[in-house]
């Protein structure tokens, strides 16, 4: 039997911090809108698709 070597990080690459702005993006929207809780509904939608697709991520040289 092999073992598998990868880590989480690699299965899932997740930016807590795309979240974040996300989060706040969507707060920001919602205040302007006068719906601050779907405001950051909307966020936390775009901060999820931000994470996880990896944006503002720092590409690791291969060396």
């Amino acid at each position: 039997m092999s073992k598998d070597t990868e880590t989480n990080e690699d299965k899932v690459p997740f930016n807590a911090p795309m979240l974040a702005v996300g989060i706040a993006i969507g707060a920001a929207l919602g205040a302007a809108l006068s719906n601050v809780a779907l405001g950051i509904g909307v966020g936390v939608a775009i901060g999820a698709g931000l994470a996880l697709s990896g944006a503002g991520k720092e590409e690791k040289p291969d060396d």
